[in-house]
C-alpha cells in the first residue's frame, strides 16, 4: 500500500507509534519516535529490518569511498534490498543516488524536518527521494538543522536496517555513532577496510579491529543479508570494445590500468567497456578496483 502526504513533495504525512505503517523495528529502541513525518512511500519499510541495509560514511569521502558506496547500493537494490542512509554529502549521497539510478528502494532519514532539504545543495536529491523513495524524520516539519538532531537521527537509521555498513568514517563521526547504535540493538555491523594512514578511515578500521564484519567484496556485503547477485543466463553478444576487455581478462583479474595494456585501449574506453560488462553481469569489480570475469558465466 502507498502511504503519502497530501502532496508528495510539499505536504508531509505523519504516522504514530502503533499505527499501521509505523515500522515495528523502531520498537527495539529505548526511546522510539512517537511519530514519524514522511514524504514518499511508506511501503519502502515493508519487511524491515530484514530487507533493509544501512550504508553510511563520511561527508568528506574519497573517490574510492564514493565508488564503493555506489557499488554496494547498486548491488543491494538489484537483489531486492532497500538502502537506508542519512542524505548527507559524501557516502550517504552516493548510496541514495545509485539506489535511485538503479530503480531500487532507498530511504533517507533526516535530522531536520522532513520537508527541509539538508544540506541545501541536496534539494534535487531530497525531491527525488520524496518522489521515488521515502524520507523520514521525527522532527516537526519546518524544523531547521540543530545541534543534537543528527545523532538522534542516527539511531533511527540503525534500527531500521538489519545490517549497517560503514564505508569510510573518521573517529567520532556520525557513521560511527550509527554503528554504535546498531551494535547496541544487536544488529550486524560491517565496515570497508581503508588505508591505515587515512584519517577518514580511522573509525571504520577501528570497527574492524573490534570485530565488525569485513567487506572485502560486494559479495561479502550481500551475504550478510542472505542474498546474492542476480546471474545473467548465458553470455550475450559482445561489441568489439567489450570483447577486447573480455579477452584481456582470460588470464584472470586485472586492474583497469593493466587492461589498458592488455586490451590496447585508452583508459576511458576500458572503463566504459567494464561498465557495460558489469551491466550484463559478465564481470565484477572488487573493492580493490580489480576486474574479473563472473565465475558463473
Amino acid at each position: 500500500m502507498v502511504w503519502r502526504g497530501d502532496d508528495a513533495i510539499g505536504a508531509p504525512g505523519v504516522v504514530g507509534r502503533g499505527e499501521s505503517g509505523y515500522p515495528e523495528s523502531l520498537s527495539d529502541l529505548a526511546q522510539p519516535p512517537e511519530r514519524l513525518h514522511f514524504l514518499g512511500d511508506l511501503g519502502a519499510l515493508d519487511g524491515s529490518p530484514g530487507r533493509l541495509v544501512a550504508i553510511v560514511g563520511t561527508r568528506d569521502a574519497s573517490p574510492y569511498g564514493m565508488r564503493v558506496s555506489a557499488e554496494l547500493a547498486r548491488a543491494f537494490v538489484s537483489a531486492g534490498i532497500g538502502v537506508v542512509s542519512g542524505l548527507a554529502r559524501g557516502i550517504d549521497a552516493a548510496a541514495h543516488q545509485e539506489a535511485l539510478g538503479a530503480g531500487g528502494s532507498t530511504i533517507g532519514v533526516l535530522g531536520t524536518g522532513v520537508d527541509v532539504p539538508y544540506p541545501a545543495g541536496h534539494r534535487a536529491l531530497h525531491a527525488a527521494l520524496a518522489s521515488n523513495g521515502l524520507l523520514l524524520s521525527e522532527s516537526e516539519p519546518g524544523t531547521p538543522a540543530r545541534a543534537g538532531c543528527f545523532p538522534r537521527r542516527n539511531r533511527i537509521i540503525a534500527a531500521l536496517a538489519k545490517v549497517t555498513i560503514v564505508v569510510e568514517a573518521p573517529f567520532k563521526s556520525g557513521a560511527i555513532n550509527t554503528a554504535n547504535h546498531a551494535l547496541a540493538l544487536g544488529r550486524t555491523v560491517a565496515a570497508v577496510p581503508g588505508p591505515i594512514d587515512s584519517a577518514r578511515s580511522a573509525g571504520s578500521n577501528e570497527l574492524l579491529r573490534d570485530g565488525a564484519h569485513v567487506i572485502g567484496s560486494v559479495d561479502d556485503a550481500l551475504s550478510l543479508l542472505g542474498v546474492s547477485r542476480k546471474q545473467t543466463a548465458g553470455r550475450p553478444p559482445l561489441g568489439e570494445l567489450e570483447a577486447s576487455i573480455w579477452e584481456a581478462l582470460s588470464a584472470g583479474a586485472a586492474a583497469p590500468e593493466t587492461l589498458v595494456v592488455l586490451a590496447k585501449l585508452p583508459l576511458r574506453q576500458v572503463l566504459e567497456g567494464v561498465a557495460r560488462l558489469e551491466l550484463h553481469g559478465l564481470v565484477r569489480q572488487g573493492i580493490d578496483g580489480e576486474v574479473e570475469r563472473n565465475a558463473s558465466i
